[in-house]
């Protein structure tokens, strides 16, 4: 056991090679912070007895009440092997689905990882998120499979059948690294295979294309997961044993008499012993031979458990003494088996040793950073390394070298802030005091002592007195009081002062951080890089050579700032440093007012900012609230800016209803944001609305059957009633609807008509460009500072060819007559840019698209061109509110087939000349005017001059002039914004004819369940409009595992409700998934005779749609069509119902 020594640690830091940066990612519940406290314990930190009870690093009450971790912890483990101290930086991090923001701000700051699996559970949706997390990041992963004191105790299977089991784990998460793998080197085979296209188009055409050639000529041994490799551990962290086959092949070696190496390569696998001639042959099953790890291995783990549960004295002494190992007293007569084992096994087989000389021997330190993961980590955005100044390009050099010299740039990536409470701080702690404090400390209250002695006597010697008055006495006394008095006082407000001055300064932010070159001290100042920072546009405004000290021109997105302290992470404990050496993880403090969320900190201007977390959740819940107390409402708004900042995932926004909402990934996550919220950063009372559920709105082609599968146009409409005057509502007056539903309109002072048509987009389509949204923005930008006539922004070639495949790809979704050429008519994306919905330019005499970055054609000038603005404005707005409940819209093509502007350019026309005939009118009366007004006159005739252009003034029309044209505005505004008003509307309209529908988010649900216990599974789904896609029984177990989609809507409370009817037995994991049409009509009603038999005159049966339709729309205070009265026709009293 090692007492962990500040000191030591401080020169560890030093020594970057002896340095490794981990941490552990596994699915909820697989053992994390139970393998973490084991670790810990073998640093003397916590008792190994408590280790797996205490969960040292789940330092929040809300984390030990749930059991699950919330957030990522770090601390700093000393371990010494083989002569050599390592220092190891450990981050445990959160399972649940709705904290994987932590694993990704954990996972940037390390260089290797554990992968924690349970071994019944298996592979599980978060160890397919970790493993993914971990290999984007480029980080190496080593595996420990926990818990197989549950395949002993809990499923009996005998060593055997726990080997088949462990075996199918291991291909299990052998096959997720393998498919990770072949999509990489697929990708990079396409890339290389489109330059070469680029180069010699004609030679290839003749070739074979073979996709196999690429995996076959790549090394990936490496990758996998295999105990014969050393990267793997078996383990029990809750009975604080774990073991690699290394243990058991140096303790065979010796005693069988074969190498270790070839143990090493034989004990797992299909390997058994012919004990006669003592030689290692392969396995022959029908023999009935066990393996050699089933043999050697699992049987003498087996025989322990066994032994200790059957309370099998004598065997259990004869282990211990042939192992030579020490029981104390209490642990041997201890009732409860697990004890016993815990003593036994953490002696024979200590988990610590396993995991830590696993993770010393084979996760890289932070000298061995490859090359990719320097570039990956630099290239932010659409731009490639190679892109980048050559200032920024050498030091990448300094980043491989993670060199300490003092000469060395600095640089540091924080991946979090996390809030403390201010008397955890080291420098706020009570200190042990001195033997000159205590002796001065003494001296004060034997001082006070005396005071107090010498007030008390005082009184005693003026009662003798009695000479006085009792009216002087009482004077006297009140002098004394009063004298006394405003030190009290002083004291009084000093201390309420201070109490107050404590209450302010509650929570402190520390970044959670590592030094990647360089060497941190402590007041040092750095450079903050903004993540739209861009050394290219930066570093000529800047002189040469320049630091954080100097005083620099303002620059966007750059900052400086002063690191006022440095902390080295201790879990719930914060130590103090006055420097740290680069490949260290440590805390900041003293950055709240520069970092929100993530930053990168530099002492060179040229450093890039490293690229944005990757968050494996989407935030979608979202919650509008407000204080108890109307008053307190800036302590919440101050509050919630603080939980913006310490939590790497929650979004905090006001709405335009001056609603303030909180949007979270899940229902656990929302509950610890409202608890800070109250606890911590705010301290007041909230009321928090009813979770506000996001809903787009799209079309869908018109269906060929009605509600109750009967096929349309055939029956016999006896309800027509109610569909037409739903009809006359949808359209005013003054807008034409053609056949197709294709709508005309006209601005308010008819000087242009539009003519817009809505179409449903398919599915594909969409998907494509909700996936391609960062490549839309980039081309957005391009055209944008291309239309405004500004520095031409600079696209690099691998994005211009990303652009052209991207365009390929659109072209393959939109086949047929309708969309001939329809890619390239594209004229803008929606919402705001670069959603999922397109507007196309399909009138004649315009041409204008969204991939002038391809064509780089030059700018025409035209008519259209100076309004086309306005259309797009009006096609953005239209997007972002739909017609049924001002939800955006998803997955809708509008196509603008004419645009007609000949009056405009009429009325232009006539105004121009109006203004020609004004201005030489004018010019004639001056001409006559000027030589005859003199003196008296003169000023008269200006007088009347004013008086008549001031009464002319209201008929005057008002004009301007914009790129050589006359711009009119009148009554109605200006022309600019009746295009963009009567675009909005036109979309709406187009819409509004069409078929519409709502789209509700939808949760892929993966649950856990036994047999018995699945009934009331699908129960609870099927009642909360739950779909089951897939059902299957894990090999080996009596588990199920559900694969399901359910509404976000339906989904608060799923989890209780799963736990409480199941008995605790299942718990589901959700995770946002996609968006997916509602097929119910939310404007539905009955047409034919079968949909009035089946539903009835009122057609008030339930519909799904239209309930979340109105719920929105009453949120909104938008108006709802629903009756008031329920059963109005009938009385129904208390006694009796009729």
């Amino acid at each position: 056991m090692v007492l962990t020594s500040l000191s030591k640690m401080t020169g560890l830091q030093k020594k970057t090679a002896c340095i490794r940066n981990i941490c552990i990612l596994a699915h909820v519940d697989h053992g994390k912070t139970t393998l973490a406290d084991c670790l810990i314990s073998s640093n003397g930190i916590i008792s190994s007895r408590l280790a797996g009870k205490l969960r040292y690093l789940d330092s929040r009450e809300d984390e030990q009440i749930r059991g699950i971790t919330m957030k990522s912890s770090a601390i700093t483990l000393l371990f010494g092997k083989d002569d050599q101290e390592y220092l190891i930086n450990l981050i445990d991090s959160p399972g649940h689905v709705d904290f994987s923001s932590e694993v990704s701000t954990a996972v940037r700051l390390c260089d290797g990882c554990i992968v924690v699996v349970d071994a019944v559970e298996g592979v599980c949706s978060q160890t397919h998120a970790v493993l993914r997390q971990a290999w984007l990041e480029n980080i190496r992963p080593v595996l420990v499979i926990n818990k197989l004191d549950r395949l002993i105790m809990e499923l009996k299977f005998t060593p055997q059948e726990a080997y088949s089991h462990l075996k199918n784990i291991l291909e299990q998460v052998n096959a997720i690294t393998a498919t990770l793998f072949t999509s990489k080197v697929l990708e990079e085979r396409a890339e290389k295979d489109m330059e070469t296209q680029l180069t010699s188009d004609s030679a290839l055409r003749d070739q074979v294309y073979d996709w196999s050639a690429g995996l076959e000529c790549t090394d990936d041994s490496h990758l996998y997961f295999s105990p014969d490799q050393g990267n793997v551990v078996f383990a029990s962290a809750i009975d604080g044993w774990g073991f690699g086959i290394e243990h058991f092949a140096k303790l065979y070696s010796q005693k069988i008499g074969i190498k270790q190496s070839v143990l090493l390569k034989t004990l797992w696998g299909d390997y058994y012993l012919n004990t006669k001639a003592k030689k290692i042959m392969k396995s022959d099953q029908s023999k009935g031979k066990k393996p050699l790890f089933v043999q050697l291995v699992l049987d003498n783990i087996w025989s322990l458990y066994e032994a200790v549960t059957k309370k099998d004295k004598e065997k259990i002494d004869k282990i211990v003494s042939s192992l030579g190992l020490k029981i104390g007293a209490r642990e041997s007569r201890h009732t409860d088996p697990k004890v016993q084992l815990n003593a036994i096994c953490s002696q024979w087989l200590p988990i610590s040793q396993a995991v830590l000389s696993m993770v010393c021997k084979k996760l890289p330190s932070p000298l061995d950073i490859t090359v990719e993961r320097v570039e990956k980590l630099m290239s932010v955005g659409a731009k490639a390394f190679d892109f980048f100044p050559q200032e920024t390009q050498d030091l990448k050099d300094v980043f491989m070298k993670c060199s300490s010299e003092e000469t060395a740039p600095v640089i540091v990536f924080v991946s979090k802030m996390f809030a403390v409470d201010a008397k955890t701080l080291p420098q706020n702690k009570p200190r042990p005091l001195s033997q000159e404090e205590i002796a001065h400390r003494r001296e004060l209250v034997r001082q006070r002592h005396a005071e107090k002695l010498a007030a008390t006597q005082r009184p005693e010697l003026a009662q003798p007195d009695a000479g006085g008055s009792p009216m002087d006495q009482s004077i006297k006394a009140g002098g004394m009081k009063e004298d006394d008095q405003p030190p009290v006082n002083q004291m009084e407000t000093l201390t309420m002062a201070t109490v107050k001055q404590e209450a302010e300064i509650k929570e402190v932010f520390v970044a959670f951080a590592r030094v990647f070159s360089g060497v941190v001290k402590k007041g040092q100042k750095l450079f903050v890089l903004g993540p739209k920072y861009d050394p290219a546009e930066s570093l000529h405004k800047l002189p040469s050579g320049c630091s954080a000290t100097d005083d620099l021109p303002p620059v966007p997105h750059l900052a400086c700032c002063t690191l006022e302290d440095l902390y080295l992470l201790m879990g719930r404990e914060l130590e103090q440093l006055e420097e740290v050496p680069s490949g260290n993880v440590l805390g900041i403090g003293g950055l709240q007012e520069f970092v929100l969320k993530s930053a990168t900190l530099c002492s060179s201007p040229a450093c890039p900012p490293f690229t944005p977390l990757n968050f494996e959740a989407t935030p979608i819940v979202r919650v509008a609230i407000e204080p108890k107390h109307p008053s307190e409402m800036p302590q919440l708004v101050k509050g919630m800016k603080l939980l913006n900042q310490a939590d790497p995932c929650v979004q905090v926004l006001i709405q335009e209803t001056g609603e303030h909402v909180l949007i979270t990934a899940g229902e656990v996550h929302l509950q610890r944001c409202l608890d800070d919220l109250k606890e911590r950063f705010a301290r007041v009372e909230i009321s928090v609305s009813k979770p506000i559920i996001p809903f787009r709105e799209t079309i869908t082609r018109p269906p060929k059957v009605d509600m109750v599968n009967e096929e349309i146009g055939k029956q016999q409409k006896v309800a027509v009633i109610h569909q037409s005057k739903e009809e006359q509502n949808k359209i005013p007056e003054g807008v034409q609807v053609g056949v197709d539903g294709l709508v005309t309109m006209s601005t308010a002072n008819k000087y242009a008509t539009l003519s817009v048509g809505a179409m449903p987009l398919p599915e594909e389509f969409t998907q494509l460009l909700e996936e391609n949204c960062d490549l839309i923005r980039t081309m957005e930008q391009f055209t944008s500072s291309l239309n405004e006539d500004k520095k031409t922004l600079e696209i690099n070639q691998k994005t211009l060819d990303q652009i052209r495949e991207f365009k390929q790809k659109l072209e393959q979704k939109l086949q047929g007559r309708k969309w001939r050429n329809a890619v390239d008519c594209i004229w803008s994306f929606g919402p705001r840019k670069c959603g999922p919905n397109i507007l196309l330019n399909r009138f004649e005499g315009y041409e204008r698209s969204v991939w002038q970055c391809l064509d780089k054609g030059v700018k025409e000038a035209s008519l259209y061109r100076d309004f086309d603005n306005s259309i797009v404005s009006g096609f953005q707005l239209a997007t972002l509110s739909g017609p049924m409940c001002e939800e955006p819209l998803m997955g809708v093509c509008f196509s603008v087939e004419k645009w007609d502007m000949s009056r405009f350019v009429e009325q232009m026309s006539v105004n121009r000349q109006d203004l020609e005939e004004k201005a030489a009118g004018e010019t004639l009366v001056t001409e006559e005017a000027a030589p005859v007004s003199t003196g008296r006159d003169s000023k008269l005739s200006s007088e009347s001059n004013e008086i008549q252009e001031s009464d002319q003034q209201p008929f005057k029309l008002p004009s301007k002039r914009k790129g050589g044209e006359t711009v009119l505005a009148d009554c109605y505004g200006p022309f600019s914004g009746q295009l963009m008003a009567t675009m909005k509307e036109a979309c709406r309209y187009a819409m509004q004819v069409k078929p519409q529908r709502l789209m509700a988010a939808m949760y892929t649900c993966e649950i856990m369940a036994t047999a018995e216990v699945l009934g009331r599974v699908y129960a609870v789904l099927s009642k909360r409009e739950g779909r089951v896609l897939q059902e299957e029984m894990k090999e080996g177990t009596d588990m199920f595992i559900i694969k399901a989609v359910l509404p976000v809507a339906e989904s608060f409370g799923f989890a209780d409700e799963i736990r409480k009817r199941t008995s605790g037995l299942a718990s589901p994991q959700l995770v946002f998934s996609h968006w997916e049409v509602i097929s119910d009509d939310p404007f539905w009603v009955p047409t034919t005779e079968e949909e009035y038999l089946h539903f009835g005159e009122k057609a008030d049966s339930e519909n799904q749609a239209r309930k979340y339709m109105n719920a929105v729309r009453k949120r909104k205070g938008l108006y709802v069509d629903e009756k008031i009265v329920e059963h109005g026709e009938k009385q129904r009293t208390l006694g009796r119902n009729k």
